[in-house]
């Protein structure tokens, strides 16, 4: 302990004796005898080391101190933020005191990992050691949510989401809910994330072994399922994908859910739509769908005052001409409406026919099963990179939803499901209002108590909404910007640390939780999992299982034997 500095409860700085080295984020430890209470251990992590020349008085002394004409000595200084007193006695540490590097039981005091009765490897500190999260903040006992920031391409959100959902689904922290807990996943990166059950070709003997020490199999996902929309074109709604072709089924809407189940508000999406002048008409229209449509044959075509659709294009032409009419308008309106008014809702409307008539539709087979399920497989992937933009706010606003509706239909918030969304900043941005944002935000809120966990991911937290991004309780950053770095929404980050994200390398994560003072370095391994279809190893017929085996594995599923023509 140094004497120069001074000390506090929650920070002190040492010097090195020559020969030894520190480093940032290593866990330190010294004890004081204080009269009453005993022996108190003060628990702490480096967060600054300097080295100076002792001694010298100008800038060029170094030159003469490094010739040996002028005497001084070398002297390395580290500073250290308390992490934890135990017991609670809030006194500083003497100068003069020993201080050490911290064993592994004091290294797990000092960090709370003795208190955390359930844990979730979260990768290795710079020591080597596995680093830990509480659990409790996860699954909505104590807290819930995660939010992940960092530059695209370079943070690896994505790469660390999937690993923080292996960590949880592998641990053995679910216990017996392992088998029931789904993960949903929304992708919008390519092919990358279709091939989690597929091990990993480039998987080296040091990240097994880092796997090893983090109590962890080293294999890919053993339950996948992917959701691709239709072909655009196909008579038959064949899955576009091209690098996979086991396990996807296509996904779409059928023209009757389209109007039974309101979904025209999520065609207007965009914040910009909230703030036109059209959004009541939305509601009106919307409305005026689900009690005039009535199904027609078995493709999902519906009938609307006497007019036959059967393709999103003829719908939109349908409600062309009715609101075009100024006798029909009032009938869907229900009101004097301006001319003006109409057109903007039309004119957006018309522009969404390209990008929705691959997933709203009524000319298909209607007893396919054509949705997004989460009860087909552990983790349910929904592959959106072939869709334009506005399909995906639809597909995201519609299944999120639909999902948020069946757990709180359940009456229970067990088991949980993990929802994993990137480029929230797209969805729940700050500024306006819009369905999507109202559904993550109804998440954020409530979902800790309905099993509903969001695992967020966003190049930039100072533009998403204020309330999601509080109600996380564990926060992720990887490579940031420089000037994102500095925005107040990191203020979670110490002022060394934000130093520090600005430069990280790909796989080092900054996380903060509610336990733990300071955040932690984290280093992830290398996935297990196949992330490009260039990494992905054959699958064998029949993957055996923790339960087990499955006796049905490698048999085709419900879609898989559809003939492709």
């Amino acid at each position: 302990m140094l004497g120069t500095q001074a000390a506090s409860p929650l920070s002190f700085w040492i010097g090195l004796e020559p020969g030894k080295v520190v480093q940032l984020d290593d866990v330190v430890v010294t004890r004081r005898e204080v009269p009453g209470y005993g022996p108190v251990l003060v628990a702490g992590v480096v967060t600054t080391v300097e080295a100076r020349h002792e001694g010298a008085a100008y800038d060029s002394d170094v030159f003469l101190i490094a010739d040996g004409a002028l005497p001084a000595a070398v002297v390395e200084v580290a500073e250290v933020r308390v992490t934890r007193v135990e017991p609670e006695v809030f006194v500083p540490p003497l100068p003069g005191s020993k201080v050490f590097l911290a064993g592994q039981g004091d290294r797990d005091q000092a960090l709370y990992f003795d208190v955390m009765d359930r844990r979730i490897p979260l990768g290795t500190g710079r020591d080597g050691q596995p680093l830990y999260v509480n659990f409790d903040f996860l699954d909505g006992t104590r807290g819930a949510h995660v939010s992940i920031s960092g530059v695209s391409g370079v943070a690896t959100k994505t790469s660390f989401a999937t690993f923080l959902l292996y960590s949880i689904f592998n641990s053995g922290v679910l216990a017996g809910e392992a088998a029931n807990t789904k993960a949903l996943i929304f992708s919008v990166k390519g092919e990358d994330l279709l091939f989690l059950d597929h091990d990993n070709l480039r998987l080296d003997q040091r990240a097994t072994d880092t796997y090893a020490r983090l109590g962890l199999p080293a294999r890919a996902f053993g339950s996948v399922h992917v959701f691709a929309p239709p072909r655009p074109g196909d008579p038959n709604g064949v899955p576009h994908v091209s690098a996979r072709t086991q396990g996807v089924s296509s996904f779409y809407w059928t023209l009757t859910e389209f109007c039974d189940e309101e979904l025209l508000r999520f065609v207007f999406a965009d914040a910009d739509d909230e703030r036109a002048g059209y959004s009541l008409l939305v509601g009106q229209v919307a409305a005026r769908l689900k009690a005039w449509a009535e199904p027609v044959g078995d493709g999902g075509a519906v009938m609307v005052r006497g007019t036959t659709c059967r393709t999103f294009s003829d719908l939109v032409e349908l409600l062309s001409d009715q609101l075009q009419d100024e006798d029909a308008r009032r009938d869907w309106t229900g009101a004097q409406t301006p001319l003006g008014t109409v057109n903007a809702f039309l004119r957006r409307l018309r522009s969404a026919v390209r990008p929705l008539s691959p997933i709203v539709r009524g000319d298909l087979p209607f007893y396919r099963n054509h949705s997004v399920r989460t009860s087909d497989a552990q983790v349910s992937i929904v592959d959106l990179h072939n869709l334009p933009e506005r399909a995906q706010r639809f597909v995201v606003g519609v299944v999120l939803r639909g999902e948020f509706h069946r757990k709180e239909t359940s009456g229970t918030a067990r088991p949980l499901l993990f929802v994993v969304l990137d480029e929230l900043n797209k969805y729940a941005p700050r500024e306006g209002d819009s369905p999507i944002k109202e559904i993550l935000l109804d998440v954020a809120e409530r979902g800790r108590s309905l099993g509903v966990i969001l695992i967020g991911a966003q190049q930039t937290a100072s533009e998403v909404e204020r309330r999601i991004v509080s109600n996380s309780a564990v926060r992720v950053a990887g490579r940031l910007d420089p000037a994102e770095a500095a925005r107040s929404e990191y203020g979670w980050l110490p002022p060394a640390v934000r130093e520090r994200a600005t430069i990280a390398k790909p796989g080092t994560m900054f996380v903060a939780q509610p336990e733990i003072p300071v955040p932690l370095a984290v280093a992830f391994p290398f996935p297990a999992w196949a992330t490009r279809p260039s990494e992905a190893a054959p699958q064998p017929q029949a993957r055996t299982t923790a339960a087990g085996g499955d006796p049905f594995a490698g048999l085709p599923g419900v879609e898989e034997d559809i003939p492709p023509f």
